[in-house]
């Protein structure tokens, strides 16, 4: 099992701008909760994106070393399956540079999503390297320059890509997030039977809590297709 390092978060910290009147203080994991599951606060949140009956939904820290080990899989079952892969961003206050990331992925974002992804996965395969906001800057300079994309000195000067990342951890805290990565397979399900998410606690199994949603989403015309053959 991981080891797991526990933090008393207030949302009140700079690096997320979350008033702490408006909320109380939680506790956080920034590796995977191997033994527990989420309390989920809003259901209603976690749907894939319209036209999709099955996705994969993440909470995830750009500076966590259990989201680095998360993203090989999820992107390669997001690609097996076909199915969308909803990144959110989570930057634990107690992480140096994992906020300054998170807006840097969303610059290169704007660029393109490819380029944006590129980077988030760049930066976790670098993590050991990356120490400081500093060594964070050379990174993504080196990055823009591999790529052919000049990364400007301020990347985000009127704070909207701040912003946005604000408001994916609201999204977060609205949930009930309480580790990193935060890892669901949710569905387009309305009425009963399977549950219209199932969180991944144990990343052995995403293949088969996948095939589970996507057999539990088949359209009934398809059933009765293949009844026939």
């Amino acid at each position: 099992m991981f080891a797991l390092h526990r933090v008393r978060i207030f949302f009140a910290l700079a690096a997320v701008g979350v008033s702490l009147a408006a909320t109380s203080p939680i506790t956080a994991v920034a590796q995977f909760s191997g033994g527990s599951t989420t309390p989920v606060g809003d259901k209603s949140l976690l749907r894939p994106p319209a036209g999709a009956r099955v996705a994969i939904f993440e909470f995830e820290d750009l500076e966590c070393p259990d989201c680095a080990r998360a993203y090989p899989l999820l992107k390669e079952a997001a690609a097996k399956y076909d199915i969308p892969w909803v990144k959110h961003d989570f930057p634990l206050p107690f992480h140096a540079w994992s906020f300054q990331a998170a807006v840097n992925a969303r610059w290169f974002d704007s660029k393109s999503k490819k380029l944006g992804d590129d980077y988030r996965e760049a930066v976790f395969a670098n993590q050991p390297s990356i120490a400081s906001t500093d060594d964070l800057r050379n990174f993504t300079e080196k990055f823009g320059n591999d790529h052919k994309v000049a990364f400007p000195f301020a990347v985000d000067p009127q704070g909207k890509l701040a912003a946005d990342v604000k408001a994916d951890y609201a999204l977060g805290q609205r949930i009930g997030i309480e580790h990193t990565p935060t890892i669901w397979v949710v569905t387009n399900k309305t009425g009963g039977g399977a549950p219209p998410f199932v969180e991944v606690v144990d990343r052995t199994k995403l293949y088969d809590i996948i095939d589970e949603a996507l057999a539990s989403t088949k359209p009934a015309h398809a059933t009765t297709a293949s009844i026939k053959h």
